[in-house]
């Protein structure tokens, strides 16, 4: 295992009790009996989520009491050993839009260009950090959880934007958040349509050169599971083949100048995995990424030295007495709702464990660098137009794949077209 070379590990915090309703009746009690849970399995932080329409109800009007609500959520993580980023716009969670009433129906503006909009963003982005920029344990904020997708193409009620719009909003909520917390680690969240929909107006570019850190967000029931169906070998690579594509964007855009990756989401649904396959799946995903030795699992894979962080999503359980979620979303909790360790949780903390143990996590077999790890490489165009290509439904990947599943991950190589 490289030296100096630390991972990361936690989740995203979905309370037991209400969900993320559970901001209207905030009960710290609760709250602390879940971050003890989740600080149980090894994990040394959290991401959180107050809802935008509840902090911020008026474009004027932040409530002071909510957001003492989400600096004592901080404080009590803290006193279980768990650090904190803080999502802001939210925006998006498990298909359900979350939005204030001043951007709606009659007072429906676009919430990338409007001018109005974005000042009543920036306002709340400056008031959550400023009240968290003084906490130990509070590491920085996240713009908003997968925001982009209300600039879908395939979102019902699309604000339409350009590429360059989509840049200057971001610009100006990084400008607010390093103004008034210079030292927190501030980044953007964004589903893999990012990554593939040669028609989104945020493009990889803006994924690799706006913030602090690059995210990923790993789900497999979209092209991947629909391409080559439920359980199939191919499933737990994905999550590495993000970080991967990551990186080389990076190095595309940013040359030597480039940074870690946090996969920042990552999920076992039961949409395409078969009951009693979960754990393996949350074993045999993070060994791609860490890498492991020959026999714990099958042969020797290279680990990607590209992975700052994995945030699995998610803690607990969504109860079954909230109705009409789409049916993996109750699901992909590391802890049922009663608070339960799942066998997933099992093989999280397992394999926490064995990275901090030295079991798992080689970056020195065909790696990074090395002159024998085979390269595959494509030329783009730099606007994002074709990106498509290295969809994990065609043939790029499937090539990636064929080595990658017998342990000799390529490098990815991205180019410019002329």
């Amino acid at each position: 295992m490289a030296e100096n070379h630390k991972v990361h590990f936690g989740v995203n915090y979905t309370p037991r009790q209400g969900w993320f309703h559970s901001w209207l009746d905030f009960d710290p009690k609760a709250t602390r009996e879940d971050l003890e849970q989740i600080a149980s399995l090894g994990c040394d932080h959290v991401r959180i989520f107050p809802l935008w329409p509840l902090i911020q109800p008026n474009r004027t009007l932040i409530r002071e009491s909510a957001i003492k609500q989400v600096v004592r959520l901080v404080e009590i993580a803290g006193e279980c050993g768990l650090d904190v980023y803080v999502d802001v716009l939210q925006g998006h969670l498990s298909s359900f839009d979350f939005l204030p009433s001043w951007v709606e129906s009659w007072h429906r503006q676009n919430l990338f260009t409007s001018p109005k909009v974005i000042s009543g963003q920036r306002t709340l982005v400056g008031a959550l950090g400023a009240a968290l920029s003084e906490l130990p344990n509070a590491r920085g904020l996240g713009i908003g959880n997968e925001f982009i997708q209300f600039a879908a193409p395939r979102h019902p009620q699309q604000h339409e934007i350009t590429s360059q719009e989509a840049g200057h909003w971001l610009d100006e909520l990084f400008a607010e958040a390093k103004q008034v917390w210079p030292e927190g680690k501030h980044a953007h969240s964004f589903d893999d349509d990012l990554w593939f929909d040669a028609h989104h107006p945020f493009t990889p570019e803006l994924g690799v050169t706006r913030g602090d850190i690059t995210t990923v967000h790993s789900w497999i029931f979209g092209a991947l599971g629909l391409t080559y169906g439920a359980d199939h070998q191919y499933l737990p690579m994905f999550a590495r083949y993000l970080v991967d594509l990551a990186a080389a964007y990076q190095r595309l855009f940013l040359g030597t100048n480039t940074g870690p990756i946090w996969l920042q989401e990552v999920g076992a649904p039961s949409t395409h995995l078969s009951r009693g396959r979960e754990a393996e799946f949350v074993r045999h995903t993070l060994e791609f990424l860490l890498g492991r030795q020959e026999g714990e699992g099958g042969g020797a894979i290279a680990g990607t030295e590209h992975l700052a962080a994995v945030t699995w999503w998610c803690s607990h359980d969504v109860s079954r007495q909230l109705a009409d979620f789409p049916a993996l979303e109750y699901d992909l909790g590391l802890f049922d709702e009663d608070g339960q360790v799942k066998p997933e949780g099992q093989a999280f903390a397992q394999v926490i464990s064995d990275y901090r143990d030295g079991k798992l996590g080689i970056y020195s077999l065909k790696n990074e660098g090395d002159p024998g790890q085979s390269i595959l490489r494509v030329g783009l165009t730099r606007d994002g137009s074709d990106r498509n290509l290295l969809s994990p439904a065609g043939a790029f990947f499937q090539a990636w794949a064929e080595q990658a599943i017998n342990g000799q991950v390529p490098k990815i190589e991205l180019s410019h077209k002329n």
